[in-house]
């Protein structure tokens, strides 16, 4: 997921910043005729789970017979994945274009996340999508993909994570993520805390916008083994099937299907079919992901404290005579004190293994802190010998989970991608 991991012509240009603002897209794509104007949006932030709800979304709307531009970050391993069209990634080839086309059109300079978000908007409108779902990189306000003019807005949940850029306290954050609802539009949402809700119900009637919550306007029953039924603003399911795994994912289901049934009054007529058989189909790697059985080897994207305490939460509800063995890797700008004091109870064996980037977390100052909350660990840097070595301590029924951050995920995923030896086993 580093730069690295992209196209050479993104490391060629001088776009490594992170520089919240809008003004220099804003002025890019008014050269290049606006694209991201030329066809509907939908426009999805929140702190977790948004880009499953992106991809419920999208994979409901393609159901119904549309062509569904994906727009996602950040990548597990290739960049190509940010920018799908009916979940086929963008070639190579045409990304090389997109950049090189908005790189010939650029004075002032653009960060990395802009030069791909314009890339997106490009290519979404050269092939002629019929809607574009849209995943906020960061924030809200100041990210690049708050250029769009969207038919309604989605906003996950919110919760502190990115601190350095969106500020410490709660409320700020919201401030920052609420900015996305949009004049007379539509906002949909998870939040659950009650200060939260103020900001979003203050934002949505200063905009005139109308806000609709799970829980009070949205609401699911759960069934068990990933089925429930959905109760939306006019419309019943009574038997749903979430492909992904994990409550919470019912949550991001519902917000999906939710927008599904809003977009259909904006034109994009979606069918209940299309809703039953989109939610059972959709795909969304590195999250609760089983990479294979006997032992089970899972990958979870869990890369700050709530979206550890939704891992915990699946965990918790695991057979406990299992044995349960964590390969975590973190970075630098994550709470992985606390991280790690949710986590470690729920395992056996602990291996703590570094990311290929340099904002990752010395393997020794991890040991140390388990040691501290009472727990034995080993440290292995390379994530390729820390899945081996975790692999040979496990028994057929046992748990493999690799959590902590995106880039762990990636490495890891790349690492079956490529074939991992299993006759390690001690």
């Amino acid at each position: 997921m580093d730069k690295q991991n992209g196209l050479p012509i993104l490391s060629d240009l001088n776009c490594n910043k992170i520089n919240l603002g809008l003004g220099p897209i804003k002025k890019l794509l008014k050269k290049i005729g606006n694209p991201q104007f030329m066809y509907p949006t939908v426009l999805i932030g929140g702190t977790n789970g948004k880009g499953s709800i992106a991809a419920f979304l999208s994979s409901i709307i393609r159901k119904s017979g549309y062509k569904v531009g994906l727009y996602t970050s950040p990548h597990l391993i290739s960049i190509l994945e940010r920018i799908r069209i009916n979940d086929s990634l963008i070639s190579e080839e045409r990304m090389r274009e997109c950049v090189g086309f908005i790189s010939s059109h650029v004075k002032d300079s653009l960060t990395y996340f802009e030069y791909l978000t314009a890339s997106a908007f490009l290519y979404f409108y050269q092939e002629k999508v019929d809607i574009a779902v849209l995943e906020v990189g960061m924030g809200g306000r100041l990210d690049a993909t708050n250029v769009v003019k969207p038919i309604l807005s989605v906003i996950s949940n919110i919760h502190r994570d990115h601190e350095e850029y969106l500020g410490r306290h709660l409320k700020h954050i919201a401030c920052e993520k609420a900015a996305i609802i949009k004049e007379n539009n539509i906002c949909i949402t998870a939040v659950s805390q009650k200060d939260i809700i103020k900001i979003l119900d203050d934002t949505c009637r200063r905009k005139r916008a109308n806000l609709l919550r799970l829980g009070k306007d949205i609401h699911v029953r759960l069934k068990g083994n990933g089925q429930f039924s959905y109760q939306g603003p006019g419309l019943k399911i009574a038997n749903l099937y979430s492909s992904l795994s994990g409550v919470h994912q019912v949550k991001n289901a519902a917000l999906a299907l939710a927008a599904a049934e809003l977009i259909t009054a904006k034109g994009i007529k979606v069918t209940e079919e299309a809703m039953i058989t989109g939610v059972a189909s959709a795909t969304w790697e590195g999250r609760l992901e089983i990479l294979q059985k006997m032992p089970t080897v899972i990958v979870d994207g869990a890369h700050n404290l709530s979206a550890v305490a939704v891992l915990c939460d699946e965990l918790r509800q695991r057979n406990s005579l299992t044995r349960n063995i964590l390969i975590f890797g973190v970075l630098q700008d994550k709470n992985y004190r606390l991280m790690l004091k949710k986590l470690l109870p729920f395992f056996q064996h602990i291996i703590f293994t570094r990311p290929k980037t340099e904002r990752a977390v010395d393997v020794d100052l991890l040991m140390k802190m388990a040691q501290e909350y009472g727990h034995f660990s080993e440290a292995i840097e390379n994530c390729r010998e820390a899945l081996k070595r975790a692999l040979s301590l496990a028994g057929n029924k046992d748990l493999i989970c690799a959590t902590g951050s995106l880039y762990l995920v990636g490495e890891i995923k790349k690492i079956y991608a490529e074939g991992v030896s299993l006759n390690n086993r001690e």
